[in-house]
Order: structure tokens, then C-alpha cells, then sequence
């Protein structure tokens, strides 16, 4: 009887719906294409996601469905829509970076990622993708650890933007300089360093957009990343955190790029149970999609969403956050 009941509960975390682990129902590869080119970046609504690699080790370390190593994943988000990643990387041997959540190693490589990105920028020359680049290593327990006698990750990261130079946006990867937002014309077919952090939190040098100094470990002044969900009856809490920063985005200052993560987990609430819902609890992704489909009558309507940040995303969400342009 309870297997039966366990086996019930985790086909219930990992039922598919349009929100939640549907991310190839979506097919949008060029959808920037046909928006006006003095368009601001920090004007569109954005579709992105949490620890964009993160396909491996098990249920509290998972965050997006597995469509392949060696960065095939990312290939599939970027078809799908997505729009900004969030890579984690370990410092390797050979100063190079390698793909990782915490101590698990992701089948990934940051040249697989450059790869897959110089690839699907080629073949769709109007789009952009937005990059958020973390070191993840701190060396504690349950993370990973840095190679020694290596160069600094900022190095590291020189060299590789050296190796691919057309494919970064220049002014958002100069060290000495931030960068203002871009318009879409800008940056077309090219990858947007927003900010290049550190292993806990703080911004390296002057990397990424300028808007971005303040984004440190958890929520910043346009970021909100109230990451920590003690359990799973606190992800009503985290829902309501995501929607008042997206009716504060919506509202704020359009100049501005927001970044909102509908992602968190903790020991006792498992990525999946926070996009999916568990137990009863409407998870965030089902819940953000009745919000942006509900009408004026409910409550003032989503205007702009900024970049969302999605675990698990199922493709009429994304579909609908890419409608709000």
C-alpha cells in the first residue's frame, strides 16, 4: 500500500502540463526577429531559465528536463524560446570551465555551451540570448571544488571570449567598462554577458551590463531570487514573491532589464515540486500561467514580464511570456 501510494505521488510531481516539462510542445526559434530593431532589451518580456544545464544528479539537483549532453539541452531551450541561460562553472584543468550544479559534474563543458549558442545564433541571425555566468565552486560541502594551479576564472573567461570574438557582444565583456542596455539591433546574433559572478555572489570587475552591479547572492535591486523554499507549503510564499516583482516589473522602470526567478528548493521541497506543484500546492509554473492569462477583471494586466527564470518550463508558458511582446 505505500508503494502504491509513493508511486502515486511521484507520477503526480512528474505529470507534464502546459506549464510544467512540456518545453518541446514550444517552437519559437526566431522570435525576436520580427520585433522592431531600436527595441531595449529591458522592454521585452523573456523566457529563460534557472541553471539552464542542470540535467543531472537526481531529484533535489535537477532543474530542466533532459534533452542531452554536451550542451543538447541548450539547443532545445533556445528552439523552444529561451532567451537567457544561467550556466554554473567549475574551473578545470587546462583553465577551462566545466558544467556543474553543486558537485555534479553536467556532461557539459563551457565550450559546449559556446558551440551550441554560435550555432543557433548562425542559423537565426535576429535573435540575442542572455547569459548570467557563475562560478559555482566554493569548496564547501555539497559543492564542487576548483582545480588547482589554474589562472582566475575572469582569465579563463578572457581567453574563451578571445577564442569565439564575434560571437559576444563586445561592450558587455570588457572588463574595465560596463555596458548600458542594448537594443535589440545592437546585439543581434550575438550573446549578452549580463553579469559574470562570482562563487558567493558579488559581480567580478565591471563585466556585464552596469544596471547589474548590485547583483549579488539571492535578490538585488532588478533581481529577485528568493531561492530558499523550506518546504512545500511555502511555495505559496514563492509565488507571491514572483508575482508582486512581476507587477512591480510591469509597472517599474522601463529602461531597466528584470530578472525573475520563479525557481527554489530546499531539503524538504525539490526543484520539481516548485515549478510542478506537490502535495496539493499549486506549483509556480501552473500558477504564473493562470496569472498572465487572467483579464483585467482579476487584476491589471501583465504588460511586460521581464526575463523569467523558469525551472521545468512547459511550452504554452513559454509561448505566453513571448506573447506579452
Amino acid at each position: 500500500m505505500k508503494l502504491a501510494v509513493a508511486a502515486a505521488l511521484t507520477a503526480t510531481l512528474l505529470a507534464a502540463d502546459p506549464s510544467y516539462r512540456t518545453l518541446t510542445s514550444a517552437s519559437n526559434p526566431d522570435w525576436m526577429r520580427a520585433l522592431p530593431g531600436a527595441t531595449s532589451l529591458a522592454a521585452l518580456s523573456i523566457p529563460g531559465t534557472h541553471e539552464t544545464l542542470s540535467i543531472h544528479g537526481g531529484a533535489w539537483t535537477q532543474t530542466q528536463e533532459n534533452h542531452g549532453d554536451g550542451g543538447a539541452t541548450l539547443t532545445a531551450q533556445l528552439t523552444a524560446g529561451i532567451r537567457m541561460i544561467d550556466v554554473r562553472a567549475r574551473v578545470n584543468t587546462g583553465n577551462t570551465f566545466t558544467i556543474h550544479h553543486g558537485a555534479t559534474y553536467q556532461n557539459a563543458n563551457f565550450d559546449d555551451v559556446l558551440a551550441r549558442l554560435a550555432e543557433f545564433l548562425s542559423a537565426h541571425p535576429g535573435e540575442t540570448v542572455l547569459l548570467r555566468l557563475k562560478q559555482e565552486c566554493t569548496g564547501e560541502l555539497g559543492s564542487c571544488t576548483d582545480a588547482s594551479g589554474q589562472a582566475p576564472f575572469t582569465d579563463i573567461f578572457d581567453a574563451y571570449v578571445a577564442s569565439r570574438p564575434a560571437l559576444f557582444w563586445t561592450p558587455a565583456v570588457t572588463r574595465a567598462t560596463a555596458a548600458a542596455v542594448p537594443t535589440l539591433a545592437e546585439v543581434r546574433g550575438k550573446v549578452v554577458l549580463a553579469v559574470l559572478n562570482g562563487p558567493r555572489g558579488g559581480r567580478f570587475a565591471n563585466y556585464g551590463l552596469s544596471q547589474f552591479a548590485g547583483w549579488n547572492d539571492g535578490s538585488s535591486t532588478y533581481v529577485q531570487d528568493e531561492y530558499n523554499v523550506p518546504n512545500v507549503g511555502a511555495i505559496a510564499t514563492k509565488r507571491d514573491q514572483v508575482r508582486r516583482f512581476l507587477d512591480a516589473t510591469s509597472a517599474g522602470d522601463p529602461t531597466r532589464i528584470h530578472v525573475n526567478f520563479t525557481s527554489g528548493a530546499s531539503i524538504f521541497a525539490q526543484p520539481q515540486q516548485v515549478a510542478g506543484g506537490a502535495l496539493g500546492v499549486q506549483g509556480v509554473n501552473p500558477f504564473l500561467l493562470t496569472y498572465l492569462n487572467e483579464g483585467p477583471d482579476v487584476h491589471a494586466p501583465v504588460t511586460r514580464t521581464g526575463v523569467l527564470m523558469l525551472d521545468f518550463p512547459g511550452g504554452t508558458l513559454i509561448n505566453r511570456i513571448i506573447a506579452v511582446n
